[in-house]
C-alpha cells in the first residue's frame, strides 16, 4: 500500500502530528474519477494554502450515488493511487459516505478548499458545522472552466 494513502485512523494521528509541529493542514475532497488538468491545477492551488494537503476521496458507492450509474470509471484504490502520485498531495483518505463529514473530523484542517463550483453558502450544512467546530477557514478556489470529468466522458462516449 502507498504510504500516502491513509485510513481514517491514520489520518487522525498524522493530522494531529502535523498540527503539533505547527504545520497548517489543508483539506479538500471529491470524486477525482478521471484525473484531468483542472484537478491538477486545483490541487496545486489548494496545497499552496498550507503546509500539507490531505485529500478525502469519495469511495465507489458514494460516487455512484453522486454521479449516477456507470460511475466511477476508475475504482477507489486506483483513484487514490493516482492522487497520491501527485507532488501537491501529501495524503489521501478514502471515505464511503456522500458527504465529507467523517473525513473532516479526523483531518481537523486549518483550511478547507473547495472548487469554484461551490460558494460558502452552498457547502453542505453538516460539513460546515464540523468545520466551524475546528475554526477552519474555507477557501474557494476558482473553477477551471472547460475541465469536467462528466463533460470529458460525454465527449469520449459512443459516437
Amino acid at each position: 500500500m502507498n504510504s500516502k494513502i491513509l485510513t481514517l485512523d491514520q489520518l487522525r494521528a498524522e493530522s494531529a502530528r502535523l498540527r503539533a509541529e505547527g504545520r497548517r493542514v489543508v483539506a479538500t475532497n471529491g470524486c477525482f474519477d478521471i484525473l484531468h488538468v483542472g484537478h491538477v491545477r486545483y490541487l496545486a492551488a489548494a496545497r499552496k494554502l498550507g503546509d500539507a494537503l490531505v485529500v478525502g476521496l469519495n469511495g465507489d458507492d458514494s460516487v455512484r450515488q453522486l454521479k449516477g450509474e456507470g460511475r466511477p470509471v476508475n475504482r477507489e484504490r486506483d483513484r487514490a493511487e493516482v492522487l497520491a502520485a501527485l507532488e501537491s498531495v501529501d495524503y489521501v483518505t478514502i471515505f464511503p459516505e456522500k458527504r465529507a463529514t467523517n473525513f473532516l473530523r479526523p483531518a481537523q484542517p486549518a483550511v478547507y478548499a473547495k472548487g469554484g463550483d461551490y460558494t460558502s453558502d452552498t457547502l453542505d450544512s453538516e460539513e460546515r458545522a464540523v468545520l466551524d467546530e475546528f475554526g477552519t477557514r474555507i477557501e474557494i478556489i476558482p473553477f477551471e472552466k472547460g475541465y469536467s470529468t462528466s463533460e470529458l466522458l460525454t465527449r469520449i462516449g459512443p459516437k
